[in-house]
């Protein structure tokens, strides 16, 4: 039975993971996750009478911590969720995303090498360290091309130049010291517990509410969607199967512009809440202020994991979207959303107006 250190397991992608190996696959879990504002325990709680799941909660910058759970757990896979990701909170507050996604990631990154040096030569081979990273490290597209996973690297927020920075360290401890290093690069990933923060979910929770659904300068930024449980299917893949020292892109074969994701969200709503007070709910939509530094397009070219590891995405947006509004309209309960800070509910909320 292999055994997977998860980091930021307590978090939207890192949560689907878990319990995607959990009800899928013979394996032992070791769940590290500081449960800043995003990681939420409750999205595994179900979980914790397993004997074949553990949670500690910690920093991934903790060395100390990091090599006694390595010593004590002595994992044959680490899996890197744990990161700061929203570029909102990058642009106010950028030291956070410094401090964990570079600062964090070279000290895990560090005590997973000397764990590994400990293993036998058979159980080195086998070990694997998957980072994972997103496309916006490849900055913006025009209206055509994609990214490939040799695209020149041109990142454009701090979130970005941060998560840039650690995936720059993961290939160095390949190409230096050996470590065999997996990364994927994802496209935007939607689906159940996700913070409300997020596009997706905010759009959801304040259409039942009942508030502006607020779309950044004219909504045709256009992002590919990724469905997280077939995200998930190919962190499997490429845990089981990647070879190491490389780099695998991931997306959903779904670009949608902003203002086709939300036109989605409120007509489905408008079919499943035919008696809300709020319908229709595109007369919700608003837009905002741009976000300094938006990215205009991404695109993922996901030749390279359909050819070597047999991968594709199993959810078109239509089905992947309506199995998430259906989600968030069963459990409004699982969200706090007083975790949202006063100055990205300024950003989002003010100085709307309405869509003509």
């Amino acid at each position: 039975m292999s055994r997977i250190l998860v980091t930021g397991g307590a978090g939207f992608i890192g949560s689907n993971f878990v319990r995607f190996m959990m009800e899928n696959k013979e394996v032992e879990i070791l769940n590290l996750d500081l449960l800043t504002y995003a990681g939420n325990r409750n999205n595994l709680s179900d979980l914790e009478k397993s004997q074949s799941y553990r949670f500690q909660q910690g920093d991934i910058g903790n060395r100390t911590l990091i090599n006694r759970l390595l010593d004590t757990f002595k994992p044959t896979a680490v899996v890197n969720f744990a990161a700061e990701s929203h570029v909102d909170r990058s642009i106010d507050k950028p030291a956070a995303f410094i401090e964990t996604n570079l600062v964090g990631t070279s000290r895990l990154l560090s005590c997973v090498l000397n764990y590994w040096r400990t293993l036998t030569n058979k159980q080195q081979d086998t070990f694997r360290f998957l980072h994972l990273s997103t496309d916006e490290v490849y900055g913006t597209l025009g209206q055509t091309g994609s990214f490939l996973e040799d695209s020149r690297y041109a990142p454009n927020s701090p979130y970005a130049a941060s998560k840039a920075g650690s995936d720059h360290l993961v290939r160095a401890w390949y190409k230096t010291y050996g470590l065999p290093t997996l990364t994927i690069n994802s496209s935007n990933n939607y689906g159940p517990y996700q913070h409300s923060e997020k596009l997706i979910p905010l759009i959801i929770l304040n259409a039942l509410d009942g508030k502006p659904l607020p779309i950044y300068g004219n909504g045709k930024h256009i992002r590919d969607w990724l469905y997280v449980i077939d995200h998930c299917h190919g962190i499997y893949q490429t845990l089981k199967s990647g070879r190491p020292g490389q780099t695998y892109n991931i997306g959903g074969h779904s670009e949608k512009t902003n203002l086709e994701v939300v036109t989605s969200i409120c007509k489905l709503l408008d079919e499943m809440q035919p008696d809300s007070p709020y319908y229709p709910h595109c007369a919700l939509i608003s837009f905002v202020d741009d976000r300094p530094g938006h990215d205009c397009r991404y695109s993922i070219d996901t030749t390279k994991i359909q050819n070597e590891l047999g991968w594709e995405p199993l959810e078109s947006f239509d089905s992947g979207i309506y199995k998430t509004v259906e989600w968030y309209l069963n459990n409004r309960h699982w969200y706090q959303r007083e975790h949202v800070d006063s100055h990205l509910r300024q950003r989002l909320g003010l100085a709307h107006k309405k869509i003509e």
